[in-house]
């Protein structure tokens, strides 16, 4: 069916309202309205359907290929940006007919749906390099190389190019008759050179997801510790822990080093990170009478049995010389300490058990042994954080005298006064 014949058969209700009586400019223009709300309807419906067609060939056919590409491509929306394709191809060849008695008209939809198409096909190139980025990202050749930064690059050419595209199809202007601002350009850039940054480290921090509203930041150089509350063109707001607030410029989130804390958020817990500095003169071998004593202790009592038959059997087996208490292999207090609180940690319900969780040594010092535990609260709250890890260590503090240990501590002034 060709044109002509459908622009007689888009012309029945308008020849139907002139008979009636109605104007004709009346007419024309309800025949317009009424043909439009059909076909919007109608390209709605077959959008729709032909929308879920392609997306189910698309994951039908990426479910029996081998390669995940295809996978990635529909996870990125390519399907659904390339569905968009046929509705507009409709919609381009009804235009004529729709608009036959306004030539003007006609050509501003045409400008405007050659604007969209333009952004359509971005669109899909990006759909693209998205795919190919999380495609070889799984690659082990391709996994220490910035491809992200690659796709970004790419993005900004392709929208340079799309808006330069866009300006031709509106005014006119070849794209190089564009390329004579250049000298003007350069003035704007210099006048509003912190307006520009400001605008693309937003677009850079909101395409990169550094920072969001709500999370908390530490930036030690605007002196920041605190929750985001506001995220605009040239500054973002931080409600630091004791309510004042720090203005940052934009910027410098995309040109300085800061530390973001979301990871932690989501994570599920927040590290414990703190040693108990042990005094080296207090570490000692057990004896028996030491183990006998220690065994009373009911969170090391089943180590110190199993580790003792270890011990005895070794030493056996070695023909070891038990006279001197140094030969052969022994338990120390430390040791035992150090398995307490191991066992400690695992048995509070305040701590993660599903991330990282040690007791362990570190390089002595001339304070003493430092006795580190590493762990994550459940709870995040700050208050309820500082609470969990007082009450452990607390507890682990009053529970060294019980292992023939102390802690280190510089001396005082009393302390020269008891010598004296």
């Amino acid at each position: 069916m060709n044109q002509e014949k459908l622009i007689v058969y888009s012309s029945f209700i308008q020849n139907l309202l002139v008979d009636q009586g109605m104007q004709e400019g009346w007419a024309i223009f309800l025949n317009v309205i009424i043909n439009c709300i059909i076909v919007a309807i109608g390209l709605l419906i077959i959008g729709g359907l032909f929308r879920q067609l392609v997306v189910a060939l698309f994951s039908a056919f990426s479910g029996k290929t081998k390669t995940s590409f295809d996978d990635y491509l529909v996870q990125s929306n390519f399907p659904r940006f390339i569905a968009r394709l046929l509705p507009l191809s409709i919609l381009w060849f009804l235009i004529p007919i729709l608009f036959a008695e306004s030539t003007f008209v006609a050509e501003l939809v045409f400008a405007l749906l050659k604007v969209y198409l333009v952004i359509l096909w971005i669109l899909i190139f990006r759909s693209i390099l998205r795919s190919i980025h999380r495609y070889l990202e799984g690659k082990e050749r391709f996994g220490d190389k910035p491809m992200e930064s690659y796709v970004q690059v790419l993005m900004i050419f392709a929208w340079g190019i799309g808006i330069f595209w866009i300006i031709q199809l509106l005014t006119g202007y070849s794209i190089k008759s564009l390329a004579t601002l250049g000298a003007a350009s350069a003035v704007i850039l210099l006048i509003f050179k912190d307006t520009i940054l400001g605008f693309v480290a937003s677009i850079q921090v909101s395409v990169n997801d550094l920072v969001r509203i709500g999370d908390w930041i530490t930036f030690e150089k605007f002196g920041a510790d605190g929750d985001v509350v506001e995220i605009n063109l040239a500054t973002v707001r931080v409600q630091n822990w004791d309510k004042t607030y720090t203005t940052i410029p934009t910027y410098s989130l995309i040109s300085d080093s800061f530390k973001n804390w979301r990871g932690m958020s989501e994570s599920g817990g927040r590290r414990i990170k703190r040693s108990i500095y042990i005094k080296q003169s207090t570490i000692k071998f057990l004896s028996p009478e030491d183990l006998e004593r220690f065994k009373k202790i009911e969170l090391v009592k089943p180590y110190i049995e199993h580790r003792q038959r270890d011990i005895e059997k070794y030493n056996a087996a070695k023909n070891v010389n038990k006279e001197i208490q140094i030969n052969g292999r022994n338990q120390t207090n430390l040791g035992v300490f150090r398995h307490y609180m191991d066992t400690y940690i695992n048995a509070n319900s305040a701590i993660h058990k599903d991330l990282s969780l040690m007791v362990r040594h570190l390089a002595p010092t001339d304070k003493g042994i430092p006795l580190e535990i590493y762990c994550f609260s459940r709870d995040q709250r700050w208050v309820n954080y500082e609470h969990i890890q007082a009450d452990i260590f607390e507890h682990l503090l009053a529970a060294l005298p019980y292992f023939d240990l102390e802690v280190f501590e510089s001396p005082t002034g009393t302390d020269f006064q008891k010598l004296n």
